[in-house]
C-alpha cells in the first residue's frame, strides 16, 4: 500500500482522549521497535524521567509505565497501593469517581464513596470532617478533572486537607496531566495517574503512574493482579533499564516521545493550558450565542470538556446532529450524567483557536438543517 495515497483523518476528533494527533505523532508509528533492543529500552527511560520532570521539580519522585487503557493504570496504582488492611474513601462527582470505588469492591478493599453529586465539586471541608470522624481510612482517591461532565475539582485544597490528616492521596489526572499546570509535591500526591492519549497528545495504549518514590518502595507484595502490579512493573524498569515485564506496545511509545517533545516545542504545559483555555473560551462563547447553556457555572468548569445542555425549544436529536458534524468533519462526544440531557466537546488534542470558528459553523448549519427538516415534515 502506498502510504503516500492514503487519506487523512477525516474529522477532528473533540474528545477528552483518544483525541486527534499531528501527523508526526502518528508517523512515528512507522517504525517497528524490539522490546529487548537497548535503544527503545532508552527511549522509555527519558520518557519516564520527562514524565516526573512535567509533574514536579521537587527531587524524590519516580514514575512506571503501565500496558492498557487509562483504566488499567488507575486499577494498577489503586490494587498496588492500598493494603490488605488499608481503607479508600473516594471523592466521587461523576462516572470516573465511581468507577474508582467499583475498582476497590471488586478487588476486595474496603472503600468508601463521598458523593457529591455530578454537578457539585468536592468540598475540602466534607473532607476534613469524614478523614476526622473515620481513623480507618488510610487512602484518599480523587479525580482532578472529571470529565462526565467537564467538572475541574480542588486538587490543592484538597491535598492540604489529606496530608494534614497524615492519609496517602492519589489524584487521577487522566484528563488533566500535561494540559493544566500543576506540581504534584505541591499538591500533596503520593500517586498520581495519567494516559498516553490525553493531553500530551499521544495515541493509546499505555498509561502511567507518578509516585513519591518513598512511597513506591513500600509497595511490594501488595498487589493484587499480575499484570497490574505496579510495583513489580516499576522494579523491572528501574533495575532492567526500562524493560517492561511482558510485551510493552512499542510503537506508542515512540509516538509518545514524539508528542513529549511537541509538548516542549508548544512551550511547555503552561502554553498548552493557554490554547485549550482558549479553545474552551470561544467555544462557549460561540455556542451560547447559538441559544445552548453549559451545563456547569463557568467557575466550575475546566478547559478539557464542556458539557452542554440540548436546546429547550425545537427538535433536537443528539444521533442526528451528531452525524452531521461528523459528515462536516467533526466528532463530538455523547452527554454522560444522569440528571440532564446533554452533550460534550473537547477543547484538546492537535486543535487551535483558529480551528473552532469552523466547528461553529459547522454546529450552525446542523442545526439549521435539523430545524428546516422539522419545519417541512410538521
Amino acid at each position: 500500500m502506498d502510504l503516500n495515497l492514503m487519506p487523512d483523518n477525516p474529522y477532528v476528533l473533540l474528545t477528552p482522549g483518544p483525541l486527534s494527533t499531528s501527523k508526526s505523532v502518528r508517523a512515528a508509528m512507522f517504525r517497528d521497535w524490539c522490546t529487548w533492543d537497548a535503544e527503545y529500552n532508552d527511549i522509555v527511560q527519558a520518557v519516564r524521567s520527562r514524565l516526573v520532570a512535567l509533574a514536579t521539580d521537587t527531587p524524590g519522585y519516580t514514575s512506571v509505565l503501565m500496558q492498557g487503557s487509562g483504566t488499567f493504570s488507575v486499577e494498577s496504582c489503586i490494587t498496588t497501593a492500598v493494603p490488605d488492611d488499608g481503607h479508600l474513601l473516594v471523592l466521587a462527582n461523576g462516572h470516573y469517581g465511581e468507577r474508582m470505588a467499583r475498582i476497590a469492591e471488586r478487588a476486595g478493599i474496603q472503600a468508601t464513596m463521598l458523593d457529591f453529586g455530578e454537578t457539585d465539586a468536592v468540598e475540602p471541608g466534607v473532607v476534613r470532617e469524614e478523614l476526622a470522624n473515620d481513623p480507618t481510612i488510610s487512602h484518599v482517591a480523587v479525580v482532578h478533572c472529571e470529565t462526565t461532565t467537564g467538572m475541574l475539582n480542588p486538587v490543592e485544597a484538597i491535598g492540604s486537607v489529606v496530608k494534614e490528616a497524615g492519609r496517602i492521596y492519589i489524584v487521577d489526572a487522566m484528563s488533566s496531566f500535561g494540559g493544566i499546570p500543576m506540581d504534584m509535591a505541591g499538591i500533596g500526591a503520593d500517586f498520581l495517574v495519567s494516559s498516553a492519549n490525553k493531553c500530551i497528545q499521544g495515541v493509546p495504549g499505555f498509561g502511567f503512574i507518578l509516585a513519591r518514590r518513598s512511597e513506591m518502595e513500600t509497595l511490594e507484595g501488595r498487589a493484587r493482579s499480575l499484570s497490574l502490579d505496579a510495583y513489580e512493573q516499576w522494579k523491572v524498569m528501574e533495575d532492567k533499564g526500562g524493560k517492561w515485564r511482558f510485551t510493552s506496545p512499542t510503537h506508542v511509545v515512540r509516538a509518545f516521545a514524539q508528542a513529549l517533545d511537541e509538548l516542549q516545542a508548544e512551550g511547555g504545559v503552561a502554553a498548552r493550558h493557554a490554547r485549550y483555555s482558549e479553545n474552551q473560551r470561544l467555544l462557549v462563547q460561540g455556542l451560547r450565542e447559538l441559544g445552548f447553556r453549559t451545563l456547569l457555572p463557568d467557575v466550575l468548569q475546566s478547559p478539557i470538556i464542556t458539557s452542554f445542555l440540548y436546546p429547550e425549544t425545537g427538535a433536537f436529536e443528539f444521533g442526528e446532529f451528531y452525524s452531521r458534524l461528523k459528515a462536516m468533519g467533526y466528532v463530538i462526544y455523547p452527554g454522560k450524567v444522569t440528571g440532564a440531557a446533554t452533550f460534550r466537546i473537547g477543547t484538546i488534542g492537535e486543535f487551535g483557536p483558529q480551528d473552532v470558528p469552523g466547528l461553529l459553523k459547522a454546529v450552525a448549519q446542523a442545526l439549521d438543517e435539523m430545524q428546516g427538516e422539522q419545519t417541512v415534515g410538521s
